[in-house]
C-alpha cells in the first residue's frame, strides 16, 4: 500500500504555501523525515495523500544573522546547526544540543524545525531554544507572523500549529552579548538508544559575582517543554552560592512535574538526578559568562 500518493517539492515558500492550499488532502510537510516516515511505515500514522517537501525552501534553509538576531530556518539540518561557528557563539546550549541528537546520520538529515513540531517535552533542540528566548516564524496561506516560542505547544505530541495549513519558517535568536552565555547537557540511556532521561538548558547573564538575568529550561518537567520560572526568579539579582542553588533547585522541584516513563525513567529517578545536571548546567554558563 502507498503511504502517499503525491509527492511535491517547492522552492519557495510561496509555493509551498500554495501546495499548502491545492493539494490533496490529507497533507503533511516533511523534511528529514526520520520520525514521520517510521511513524508512516509502521501504522503508527494514517496513510497521506501529499507530503510537501521543504528541504528545497529557500526561506526554511537559511541561518545568518538579520540584525540584532540570529535566524535559523526550521528546514536546516542539525548537524549544520551543531557545526555554524555563529550558532556556537550565539547560542551554545543549540550547538551543544543538537549534538546530542541521535547519530550522525540522523543528524545529517533531521532538522530543527521537525525537532520542535513533535512538540515533545524532552526534546533536546526544543529546550535549548525555550532557555535562549527563541521566536517563531510561522507561515499560512495568508503571510507570516512571528510567535512566542512557548505558544507552539499545547501538550505532549501536541502543536498548536494547525495541520495541513501552517507551516514553521525558523527561528529568532537573540545575539549574544559580553558576560552573557549558555549551556546545555543532558542524561540519557546508552547513546545507541539515544532517549533523554533528563536535560537541562540554562542562558545566563553576569554581571561581576552576581547573575544579572537567567533562564532555565528542564525536559520533561511537565506535559509542555518546561521553563522553571520560579527557580529563574530565585537566582536573579543573587550570587552563585551553595545556598541560594539549593534554594533554586527546592523551587524547581516544587514547579516541575516530572512523570514516570515506561521507556526511560521514574518521576523519582529524575526527581533525585536533576540535582546533579542542574548544578552542573547553571555552573558551567556561570563559569563561561565570566570570560564571554
Amino acid at each position: 500500500m502507498n503511504l502517499w500518493q503525491n509527492y511535491i517539492r517547492p522552492k519557495n515558500l510561496s509555493e509551498a504555501m500554495d501546495a499548502f492550499a491545492h493539494a490533496p488532502r490529507p497533507l503533511l510537510p516533511i523534511a528529514g523525515g526520520t520520525d514521520l516516515l517510521l511513524d508512516l511505515e509502521q501504522g503508527r500514522h494514517s496513510p497521506v495523500q501529499t507530503l510537501v517537501d521543504v528541504t528545497s525552501v529557500t526561506e526554511m534553509t537559511a541561518l545568518e544573522k538579520r540584525g540584532d538576531e540570529l535566524f535559523i530556518g526550521a528546514a536546516v539540518p542539525v548537524n549544520r546547526v551543531t557545526t555554524t561557528p555563529e550558532v556556537a557563539h550565539h547560542a551554545q546550549a543549540l550547538a551543544e544540543a543538537c549534538n546530542l541528537i541521535a547519530g550522525p546520520q540522523v543528524r545529517n538529515v533531521a532538522t530543527l524545525g521537525g525537532n520542535v513540531a513533535h512538540a515533545l517535552p524532552a526534546a533536546d533542540g526544543t529546550i535549548a531554544l525555550l532557555a535562549l528566548d527563541a521566536k517563531a516564524e510561522v507561515a499560512d496561506p495568508t503571510g507570516t507572523r512571528i510567535v512566542p516560542f512557548r505558544e507552539l505547544f499545547l501538550g505532549p505530541g501536541k502543536s498548536s500549529l494547525k495541520h495541513g495549513e501552517e507551516l514553521i519558517v525558523g527561528f529568532y535568536l537573540p545575539l549574544t552579548a559580553p558576560h552573557r552565555s549558555s549551556c546545555f547537557k543532558r542524561i540519557m540511556r546508552p547513546q545507541g538508544v539515544a532517549l533523554p532521561i533528563l536535560n537541562c538548558a540554562v542562558w545566563l547573564e553576569r554581571e561581576n559575582d552576581t547573575i544579572k538575568d537567567v533562564r532555565i529550561a528542564v525536559g520533561p518537567g511537565g506535559g509542555t517543554p518546561f521553563r522553571a520560572t520560579q527557580a529563574e526568579d530565585v537566582l536573579r539579582g543573587k550570587s552563585l552560592t551553595e545556598e541560594t542553588f539549593e534554594s533554586a533547585l527546592e523551587t524547581l522541584l516544587a514547579q516541575s512535574q516530572f512523570r514516570t516513563s515506561a521507556r526511560r525513567a521514574s518521576a523519582d529517578y529524575r526527581r533525585h538526578i536533576v540535582n546533579g545536571l542542574f548544578r552542573d548546567v547553571v555552573e558551567i554558563a556561570w563559569k563561561r559568562a565570566e570570560w564571554d
